[in-house]
């Protein structure tokens, strides 16, 4: 039996070996992990943002707010049908301005979705297909060990950069999520000011920074978020009123946990998830009032829409799924435009868009020309809002994460393998199920219910076609850099 025994000790040795190398390759890993950033298109950047700085610049170009919640859902907005939930400051921007009923969020969820608004890329273009953990998470350790993005990559343009080189004060207030390290930082990526989180209100350390200084320690009192963001929104409007600027409001809210005043508890009929969203209308009505107190009211755009749909709570409307889901309920958003010295009607547009349109259209009103070195997947809206015609794309595209799920056109979704969590009786965890293909006829049945690709099967080819044609795009070239001008 010796023998047997010299065995054992010979396999266990070999499985402490094994075990060993794995530990030192996963702790080498996380600890020499470095995110490099492209050379090449950080010269082109600078390039670009100099040239910028460079152009005539009119004297009476408009100021820019643009408002962004966290989880709130297409139908959780009197605008969009809320009967339980109150929103008179928003409603009345909408009356007053342009409501867009087929506007989609960049993701299902917000990493991802605040680099799509912010660049006009698709976030798999922007380096940010991920949801981020903060820096001291553990599953910021193990993407380390994979090698995925922990930051915002540096050469990515953004409105902020492109704004601020042509002249606008540019400020943040409110959720970062997109990296909280320099050289990704709100202040590195063209913002002149920041107050704020850097992440989610449900990760840790939640503490609020002023530029890149803790200014209230963690953790942050979440019930005075309306108080300190409608403060510092109302304060960068005064201090900028004489010179065009650019406010990124990003509330943390209405994401869990869910916080609000003693005083606004109960005040809804919609329980606390709807006093937060109350509380939300109030801190758009603080900005509305600065804007008119510092008299740039009429030549202000203001913008207020979601960074993808509800999660536990909210409402998305009649659509099928919620945060997270390739399905409208993840990323069919509530987008309001509001701007007195353009747009003197309420209207409704229902012509396709995304979040990604944003950073184009924004640079046509301005007559700023778009970056040449790296694709630009969002469409300028200008036609659209302005003259009545319809969307400027054939096509929409959903992605989950890296994955291109589905793709939809003025009446068609198809969806490619669609995820469907499920839990059987008592089974307390949820597998998520690949189904379909399946294809939705989105005129008639806008929640996703019957797939009628047996009835059309044509179409059900055509779409699958072009979603494989942008999938072997994004394949070829993800990061979209061009070589040349397009």
């Amino acid at each position: 039996m010796i023998w047997l025994k010299r065995l054992c000790l010979f396999i266990g040795a070999l499985l402490l070996l094994g075990v060993l190398t794995v530990g030192f390759w996963v702790g080498a890993k996380i600890v020499l992990y470095d995110q490099q950033d492209d050379a090449t298109h950080l010269t082109e950047k600078k390039r670009y943002l100099e040239s910028i700085g460079k152009l005539d610049r009119s004297t009476d170009r408009p100021n820019i707010v643009f408002i962004l919640f966290d989880d709130l859902g297409y139908g959780d907005l009197g605008m969009t049908g809320s009967q339980a939930i109150k929103t008179p400051t928003i409603d009345k921007l909408a009356s007053g301005g342009l409501t867009m009923t087929n506007f989609y969020s960049p993701a299902p969820v917000c990493t991802p979705s605040r680099a799509g608004y912010l660049t006009g890329r698709f976030p798999v273009r922007a380096g940010m297909p991920l949801v981020l953990f903060p820096s001291s998470s553990p599953i910021n350790n193990a993407n380390r060990i994979f090698g995925v993005n922990n930051r915002f990559p540096a050469e990515e343009i953004t409105l902020a950069d492109t704004l601020k080189a042509s002249g606008y004060a540019t400020g943040m207030v409110g959720k970062w999520h997109l990296g909280d390290q320099s050289p990704s930082l709100p202040n590195d990526m063209g913002f002149d000011s920041f107050f704020g989180a850097l992440y989610s209100n449900d990760m840790t350390p939640f503490a609020l920074y002023r530029n890149k200084t803790v200014a209230v320690e963690a953790p942050a009192d979440q019930s005075r978020l309306n108080e300190w963001y409608g403060r510092e929104a109302e304060q960068f409007i005064s201090n900028n009123k004489e010179e065009p600027f650019f406010l990124y409001l990003a509330h943390n809210f209405p994401h869990i946990p869910l916080y609000v005043p003693d005083e606004d508890k109960r005040r809804s009929s919609g329980g606390l998830y709807g006093d937060v969203v109350e509380g939300l209308d109030d801190v758009v009505a603080r900005v509305i009032t600065s804007l008119k107190a510092n008299g740039v009211y009429e030549n202000t755009i203001v913008l207020i829409t979601s960074d993808n749909g509800p999660w536990f709570q909210g409402s998305p409307g009649h659509d099928r799924g919620r945060k997270a889901d390739t399905f409208e309920g993840g990323m069919h958003v509530p987008m309001v435009v509001h701007w007195p010295a353009r747009f003197k009607q309420g209207r409704s547009v229902s012509g396709l868009s995304m979040g990604m349109d944003w950073y184009p259209t924004l640079l046509d009103w301005l007559d700023i020309p778009l970056p040449t070195d790296r694709t630009i997947d969002g469409k300028s809206l200008t036609a659209m809002l302005e003259d009545g015609q319809g969307s400027p794309h054939d096509y929409l595209y959903y992605f989950d994460g890296e994955n291109l799920r589905a793709v939809r056109d003025e009446r068609y979704k198809y969806h490619d393998e669609p995820r469907i969590p499920y839990a059987g009786g008592t089974t307390p965890v949820a597998a998520r199920i690949a189904k379909g293909p399946w294809l939705f006829d989105m005129m008639t049945d806008h929640n996703e219910s019957y797939d009628i690709s047996g009835n059309q099967p044509d179409k059900a080819s055509s779409m699958r076609a072009v979603l494989e044609a942008k999938r072997n795009e994004m394949l070829e070239n993800p990061r979209g850099w061009l070589s040349s001008p397009p």
